[in-house]
């Protein structure tokens, strides 16, 4: 029986049974000495240490590995990973100007503006000019009622939610709900299990990652640091941020599709014909114009599993398809009155949610593939950063921030030469006995062939 510390203990658990796994089956889990340093008024420590053992513990079962060892200080490094990066010793912020929180009349909104397009479309909802940086969007919002702001900036195709408290009954309605599902939608013939050591248990597998910005690239992040061949597929007209890609772009590989174009959508069905699984991050209504509900992709490729997560789930009937980030839900749905107050918003020490989405959909990932291996079919997993929240906002709460440990914080981190530039980015969180320690480099975005590695 696995030991985790309280209250960790019921979060893993319940993280590991919406996976259909067995906790009375598992190898022994080394309980932390303390609590991972990410000190927070809501328990993000429990919240994260219980995500990196889920992912560790289903690597390791995939690895036949007796024990998983994770250490509560690689797992803090590696949810801020964001926030250590470094490009030639120099750290870059993680959000832009145009990001972060603005009063208005009567409350407050938190806005996204790190891509460009995004960042366009709140300057012009607010008549700003080109150049128009947070001053002027401070003093264009500060005469906005919070429902107006909101309103014109989303109807602009720009992303701005309203600061507000938490909502309990929502939070208990989604808690109902599993924070992981793992789910079968069409028969086919079981799949055996290539050759692999426990250095690498994912070898063999394709993965293709239709993902953006942190929970899908670290979901499969983690796939590829498992040995999984991840090919990463972007729009050429939609370029990622550098350092973004970097951050969660270890071992896997980069390449640019325009899914509109016949002869490009040809590339990547003939690269969906050996794939074993997709990952997807964009809106429903943008995957089935093309092609791409789970349903779908099943048909063409049976044996498929497609991870899948979104901002806000199903919470309503619009929740699907709206746009969001980590900021943002922590803003709508309670936690940054939580972390600071109703007239100073706060956030959490880190994008906790994003992180702990992407270790859930690694660990959902692998709980399919051994599902295909012994029943067959095409699987879906899914999961929200809206039902991570929830998971958190019913854990305990603390009146008073303690000052982070202090820990050496470098040697949970590694460097690597990416085109003549030095790369510095956290380590792994996840660990099991024989399992990998240290990330594979990351790719420069978008610079290579929509090919497969031979298996």
């Amino acid at each position: 029986m696995i030991r985790f510390p309280d209250p960790a203990d019921a979060v893993a658990r319940s993280m590991w049974a919406a996976l259909g796994r067995d906790a009375n089956d598992l190898s022994a889990a080394c309980a932390p000495s303390r609590p991972v340093p990410l000190p927070a008024h809501t328990d993000v420590p429990s919240l994260a240490w219980a995500a990196a053992i889920v992912a560790s513990l289903a690597a390791a079962r995939l690895a036949g590995a007796a024990d998983v060892v994770v250490d509560p200080d690689r797992v803090a490094v590696a949810y801020t990973s964001d926030r250590l990066f470094r490009m030639d010793g120099a750290l870059s912020g993680a959000f832009a100007a145009l990001s972060g929180f603005f009063r208005c009349t009567d409350g407050w909104v938190r806005t996204h503006g790190n891509y460009p397009h995004h960042a366009a479309a709140l300057r012009a909802a607010l008549a700003l000019p080109a150049d128009g940086g947070r001053t002027a969007a401070a003093a264009a919002l500060s005469r906005r009622t919070v429902d107006d702001a909101v309103r014109v900036i989303t109807r602009s195709g720009g992303l701005c939610v309203a600061v507000a408290y938490e909502s309990r009954v929502t939070d208990e309605r989604l808690r109902t709900q599993p924070i992981i599902s793992v789910r079968g939608i069409h028969p086919s013939p079981a799949v055996p299990t290539r050759a692999a050591t426990a250095d690498a248990p994912l070898r063999g597998i394709r993965v293709l990652d239709l993902t953006r910005v942190i929970a899908g690239p670290v979901g499969t992040r983690t796939l590829a640091l498992l040995g999984a061949d991840v090919l990463r597929i972007d729009p050429p007209h939609m370029p990622e941020i550098v350092r973004q890609h970097l951050d969660t772009g270890h071992g896997k590989r980069s390449t640019l599709l325009d899914l509109t174009v016949p002869a490009q959508r040809a590339v990547f069905d003939e690269l969906l014909a050996t794939a074993d699984v997709v990952a997807l991050g964009y809106r429903p209504t943008a995957l089935a114009r093309l092609g791409l509900t789970s349903e779908t992709l099943a048909e063409r490729r049976p044996g498929i599993i497609v991870a899948r997560h979104s901002a806000w789930g199903n919470q309503d009937a619009d929740a699907p398809d709206r746009r969001g980030f980590d900021s943002l839900v922590q803003a709508n749905c309670g936690i940054a009155v939580i972390e600071g107050g109703p007239d100073a918003p706060g956030a959490l020490p880190a994008q906790a949610l994003d992180h702990t989405t992407g270790y859930l959909l690694a660990a959902g990932v692998i709980t399919a593939l051994a599902r295909r291996e012994a029943e067959g079919g095409s699987w879906v997993v899914e999961t929200s950063l809206r039902r991570v929240a929830a998971e958190l906002l019913g854990l305990g709460r603390t009146p008073t921030v303690a000052a982070t440990p202090a820990f050496d914080i470098h040697e949970h981190m590694q460097t690597f030469d990416v085109e003549g530039h030095r790369v510095t980015t956290a380590v792994p969180a996840i660990a099991y006995t024989g399992g990998p320690l240290r990330f594979a480099a990351p790719r420069p975005w978008g610079r290579d062939a929509p090919e497969w590695m031979p298996r």
